[in-house]
């Protein structure tokens, strides 16, 4: 056996994807790079790793063995690296956080200067909607969870970083009659997918006032929902953090409407009783002294509406 850990950590990234074109894309690699990689580790086994059905790549029972043995494997190296950082003084550890799509605008501010005063700290952080973010806390696969809304069946600990607030927002060259009620009825209001902490705060709003909604759209992330606003699709109640950059430049516009914003916080949680690691430890400390200068110096802009 001649594999390097290279090989080992494409395998492993592509039984994660389950896609040769996902891997190289989260590894910022090349499609033939990858798929010359996993030739490399597949011509060490007479057993195969995967197989291919249609145009889809799938990993064999034994594939899947030896992904968990390779994440095994890579783990230990990270290990080492850690341990000899630790020696010479230097914090060092793996921090997993797990963020709502929209909190992808919001948790990079709470993490550059850390990152940046510790070389030794590695960063994964997992992008995805609410249910899949609250699905890997509760099995324990990351340190931390963003989130918008608490979730109410789980035993947490919290730590509040910036408020959230949504509001009714539109294509500036629309110019309808700017009346909420009649904006429903005339054009379509375009929802979050299932799952998503935008939708659920969204749906209750509407429910809460009695809004009768006769055009839905469904779009998949924050950014599709955006691009079909500027699009002139419709209307959305969206969060501003995700909008700066339209608001002030006037191409999408903000309708008032009562009842809205609706106001919740970002915060990012964990288990309760869970046995942080140094690393982890040590950016909870940091937050704690940090996050209101954070919050003044990177969103300032946020008190103008």
């Amino acid at each position: 056996m001649n594999y390097t850990l290279n090989q080992l950590q494409i395998f492993l990234k592509i039984a994660e994807t389950q896609s040769v074109t996902k891997a190289a894309e989260d590894l910022h690699l090349t499609q033939p790079a990858v798929s010359i990689q996993l030739k490399k580790l597949q011509d060490q086994f007479e057993i195969p790793l995967t197989e291919v059905v249609g145009r889809k790549i799938y990993i064999t029972d034994f594939g899947r063995e030896i992904a968990e043995a390779a994440e095994n494997i890579l783990n230990q190296v990270h290990a080492i690296h850690y341990k000899t950082l630790s020696y010479k003084g230097q914090l060092a550890g793996r921090i997993k956080i797990s963020v709502v799509s929209t909190g992808k605008y919001v948790m990079p501010y709470f993490l550059a200067d850390f990152i940046k005063q510790n070389a030794g700290v590695e960063l994964l952080m997992d992008v995805t909607n609410k249910n899949k973010v609250i699905e890997s806390l509760e099995n324990n696969e990351v340190d931390f969870a963003l989130v918008s809304i608490m979730p109410t069946h789980l035993n947490i600990e919290h730590l509040d970083l910036l408020q959230n607030k949504l509001f009714l927002v539109g294509n500036t060259l629309l110019n309808p009659v700017k009346k909420s009620g009649e904006i429903f009825k005339n054009l379509p209001l375009i929802y979050r997918e299932k799952g998503s902490g935008t939708r659920q705060t969204m749906e209750a709003f509407i429910e809460q006032n009695k809004i009768s909604v006769s055009k839905k759209m469904e779009l998949t992330s924050n950014e599709a929902v955006k691009q079909a606003l500027l699009a002139g699709l419709g209307y959305s109640i969206m969060p501003l953090i995700g909008i700066r950059n339209e608001l002030h430049n006037h191409e999408l516009e903000i309708i008032p409407t009562k009842g809205l914003p609706i106001k919740t916080n970002w915060s990012l949680i964990w288990l309760k009783g869970k046995k942080h690691a140094p690393v982890s430890s040590a950016f909870l400390d940091f937050l704690k002294k940090e996050k209101s200068r954070i919050v003044e110096e990177k969103f300032s802009w946020y008190e103008q509406y």
